[in-house]
């Protein structure tokens, strides 16, 4: 124990806070995925949690394309989360089908993500209890700092993640879209209309008031200040603090990579069967052509040209052309 004691006061690890200002997205991805944010997240103390509130940019500002196949309507899904999912879990050449259902009723919870990010907390509330009961006060300011910074991002992400506008309210219709996404990649989302429009409609994020964009930036400075601290802890907080970070980091990305549905405004979007294959587009057209009774939408989606809707309208015979 003392020859371990003395190796750790042999190192320098005055420069581990900055680890915490690591430009990666895992806190980020983790509330678009869950879209929103919770107060258990003050307690996860990760590399890069001062770039929460840029996890609408995750998207990369993509706005695909969309055809409501029931109705003949073509928009842009605009809500940057739901994009995220969907590229995600889009694949080249490939037609994925998701379905979009109430979170009341999805009862199967993703174990190892629940317990990778309570894990997660739990560390963090470890090593601050260790380091109180050291008695080391730079190690403990950073750490109650880091905390600080998480409770203020988390408190602008839970106010500006509310429902916004969903559109008039169509209870007990069904809807089915298709998505065009980058590189190829096409989703289909089922659902019931209301739940659909909850996921796709408008922003997921509002734009934050002058208060929450005071809040979020006073957040990212107490996250260079709690860095800047770490440097005067001791040896053994500094360590721990190493630690945790790593640590974090490590559950997080576990965590995310296990979580297999998006949470978003009350509902929850997942994976309803595999991704199908086509070799063209055209050909993934024509089904769905037979499938709605419908071209029109397929036409201002691109996906045939209006020399070929004749053609394809005969193989719905006695269907009524919208």
């Amino acid at each position: 124990m003392q020859s371990l004691l003395q190796t750790l006061s042999s190192m320098h690890l005055e420069l581990a806070g900055l680890l915490a200002l690591a430009s990666l997205d895992h806190v980020a991805h983790r509330t678009a995925i869950k879209g929103t944010s919770s107060l258990l997240d003050i307690f996860v103390i990760a590399p890069g949690m001062h770039r929460q509130l840029r996890a609408s940019d995750l998207s990369k500002g993509e706005f695909p394309a969309c055809a409501a196949m029931t109705t003949g309507y073509v928009f842009r899904v605009e809500n940057e989360a739901t994009v995220l999912y969907l590229q995600n879990v889009g694949r080249t050449g490939h037609l994925t089908t998701l379905t979009v259902k109430d979170r009341s009723k999805h009862r199967r919870p993703d174990v190892m993500s629940s317990v990778s990010y309570f894990s997660a907390a739990l560390l963090s509330i470890a090593v601050l209890y260790t380091l109180l009961t050291r008695q080391d006060w730079y190690a403990v300011s950073s750490i109650v700092f880091f905390m600080f910074a998480r409770l203020a991002n988390t408190t602008c992400i839970k106010r500006r993640a509310t429902p916004g506008w969903f559109g008039q309210s169509e209870h007990g219709v069904k809807s089915a879209l298709l998505v065009l996404l980058s590189r190829d990649r096409w989703v289909r989302i089922e659902g019931d209309t209301d739940d659909v429009k909850a996921v796709t409609s408008g922003s997921w994020l509002r734009e934050p008031t002058s208060l929450e964009s005071t809040a979020s930036s006073a957040a990212a400075l107490l996250v260079y200040l709690a860095a800047i601290l770490v440097a005067n802890a001791s040896t053994f907080g500094q360590l721990l603090i190493l630690v945790l970070l790593l640590g974090s980091a490590m559950l997080l990305g576990i965590a995310n990579a296990s979580t297999s549905v998006l949470s978003m405004k009350g509902r929850i979007i997942k994976v309803k069967s595999p991704p199908v294959e086509y070799t063209r587009r055209l050909a993934l057209a024509k089904e769905l052509v037979a499938e709605f009774k419908r071209t029109d939408c397929f036409v201002a989606m691109g996906m045939i040209q209006p020399s070929q809707e004749e053609e394809l309208q005969k193989s719905y015979k006695g269907a009524v052309v919208m």
